[in-house]
């Protein structure tokens, strides 16, 4: 899949690439989304939640960008190498085909690692192509001035606090702010674009073709190496293993936190103001990348994790938002205070765009649950929790006995007020039980008398207050009658047998109400204000959740249709972002962590299901 070369900037031309025409590319510490048409449209650096160099896909003018394209009328294509996260876009022309491989290195030592090189190698397979390249970089979100210093072949962008030097085997030229090359490559032939972050002992090194041959060879055996741990020999694997690969490109290697997604204020509705900052480590979303990982069998990435959770997300100091807070910094910090950057017009117009995430102080009891689930998967199959961190879930088990019955803002963080949500009581049940079978299958000490009875309370509450006799259906909150798609956890967390004549029904009511060829809307948000004007497209993590559900009700030939389905929804590569609009056009942060590892999970079970 792609598009032309020139939708850019020209008479007629797209300011804005879709969301879905993107792909990513990272070093495990950030990640640059390019478009199909050849263009960096998003990158921070040196880090996930920096603020951004490039960022076209929030401003057309003032965001910033790194063209590099066929100047002639082009047809695009773009794919990954094959099991690897290096990036291939593919211009055919009238005259030639050409290629730009784009990557970031990893695994090359820590002096390597601060230099956090993007390397963009542009070469012609067929025939004989012109290109153009324009390296336009807009520091601090398009807010801070630069100074441009070129030198035969280098050029160094220098702001206060970030210096970024390009190199290229290509003539430059300056062009104000910014630095143009134009060149004309026949078969054979290659040129060689790098970006590098500079100074605190980092300096420009010019990238020769030779070494970005040798940098190019290192990342794809790093990547497959990587991706040789996988256990899945499933019937989806390429999308499996597609979804890994993009979960381990949103893991930040210095602390192993996780986060939900690698940009901000992407919309869930084009022109609308559901537009948030996803480059934090939601506890929830993480906790369940860490279920998704170790089912694979990568090991590692959930011992970061673990190590993330206990120095970082230890028992706090009783805030209001409990002992735990939603989200983190990927470096462990509590502070993530929300603005609004009023100089930028949004992707296609669509503002507010927002730094920082003011949903970081809500309650949301359900994390509770996510992360003792977590641990105990952790546990049972990777390694035993050490004493220490078996007396922090304790102190967090004892938290939930006291705290399970308060009303919270819930997994869909709305901003229309605290309710009692089924989810909530369900995943503070979840945490309850998973301590109690730690604690028996270990022999390890806890308050189990205590702990059984509140999780008791905790399911008599759930199927009396939580069931909705007039809807034949388990409902959003206690004494409401609002569907809810949280709901489809109930089986999956084994709360309720899959085939239960009470879950059966919920099923048959949610398929009736919210799923829309096989895609599933969270809620209703007429029916259930959630403090924000306009619509939401499906969100893809509950289509992914229906499909598990209808397999553990021994639905499979409908589970095999929906997943099959939702497959038809990635974009080119494989990829999605948070939601579907009306019109299959992915909407949201992207890629979402929430969405491939859900995928995983229910590729996983399903596979089973069908032996």
């Amino acid at each position: 899949m792609g598009g032309t070369a020139q939708d850019r900037g020209g008479p007629g031309g797209r300011r804005y690439v879709p969301i879905a025409e993107h792909g990513l590319i990272g070093d495990l510490r950030s990640v640059a989304l390019v478009g199909t048409d050849g263009t960096i449209d998003w990158y921070c650096c040196p880090a996930f939640d920096a603020p951004s160099v490039f960022a076209s896909v929030l401003d057309a003018e003032r965001g910033g960008c790194f063209e590099l394209a066929a100047t002639v009328p082009a047809r695009t294509k773009q794919f990954y190498f094959p099991d690897t996260n290096v990036l291939i876009t593919r211009f055919f022309t009238e005259d030639g085909v050409g290629e730009v491989q784009d990557f970031m290195p990893v695994g090359g030592g820590p002096a390597e690692a601060e230099r956090h090189r993007l390397i963009r190698r542009v070469v012609c397979v067929r025939g004989s192509i012109p290109f153009r390249a324009r390296v336009a970089p807009r520091f601090d979100y398009g807010s801070l001035p630069h100074t441009v210093r070129l030198a035969g072949d280098t050029a160094e962008f220098e702001t206060e606090g970030l210096t970024l030097a390009l190199t290229a085997t290509v003539p430059l030229e300056a062009d104000g702010p910014d630095v143009r090359g134009e060149f004309k490559l026949s078969e054979g032939d290659s040129a060689v674009f790098a970006l590098d972050k500079v100074g605190g002992g980092v300096t420009p090194r010019r990238c020769a073709r030779t070494e970005a041959e040798e940098q190019f060879a290192a990342t794809v055996a790093y990547w497959r190496r990587w991706l040789a741990a996988s256990r899945y020999k499933g019937r989806w694997r390429e999308m499996v293993h597609r979804s890994a690969l993009t979960l381990k490109l949103l893991t930040y290697a210095p602390t192993g936190a996780i986060v939900a997604a690698p940009t901000t204020s992407l919309p869930e509705e084009l022109g609308g103001e559901r537009n948030w900052d996803y480059r934090y480590v939601w506890v929830r979303d993480a906790a369940f990348c860490v279920y998704a990982l170790l089912r694979l069998g990568f090991t590692g990435e959930a011992e970061a994790f673990m190590d993330f959770v206990s120095r970082h997300i230890s028992p706090g100091d009783g805030k209001t938002s409990g002992p735990l807070q939603i989200m983190y910094g990927i470096d462990g910090r509590t502070e993530l205070p929300e603005r609004t950057l009023g100089h930028l017009e949004g992707h296609h117009g669509s503002a507010p765009v927002r730094v920082g995430n003011a949903a970081a102080d809500q309650l949301q009891l359900d994390i509770y649950g996510a992360l003792i689930d977590s641990v105990y998967l952790y546990d049972k199959w990777a390694k035993p929790v050490s004493s220490g961190h078996w007396d922090d879930v304790c102190a967090l088990v004892d938290w939930v006995c006291a705290h399970w019955d308060q009303p919270d803002e819930g997994i869909w963080e709305t901003r229309g007020g605290r309710k009692n949500f089924l989810y909530s009581r369900l995943m503070c049940w979840v945490a309850i039980e998973r301590a109690i079978r730690m604690a028996n299958r270990r022999g390890l000490p806890a308050d189990l008398p205590r702990w059984r009875e509140c999780r008791d309370t905790i399911y008599r509450r759930i199927m009396s207050r939580g069931w909705c006799e007039e809807r034949g259906a388990f409902v959003q909150h206690e004494d409401g009658d609002v569907l809810d798609a949280a709901v489809l956890m109930m089986p999956l967390t084994k709360f309720i047998a899959p085939t239960d004549p009470k879950w059966l029904s919920t099923l048959d009511v949610l398929t009736e109400e919210l799923v829309s060829d096989s895609l599933v809307y969270r809620y209703d948000p007429r029916s259930s204000p959630d403090g924000l004007r306009g619509d939401e497209g499906t969100f893809s993590i509950c289509s992914f959740w229906y499909v598990e559900a209808m397999v553990h009700a021994g639905r499979i030939d409908e589970a095999r249709l929906a997943f099959e389905k939702m497959l038809t929804y990635a974009n080119h590569l494989g990829l999605y972002a948070e939601e579907i609009s009306h019109t299959g056009e992915q909407q949201g942060n992207f890629p979402q962590a929430f969405t491939h590892l859900a995928l995983i999970s229910a590729a996983f079970n399903l596979d089973r299901a069908l032996g």
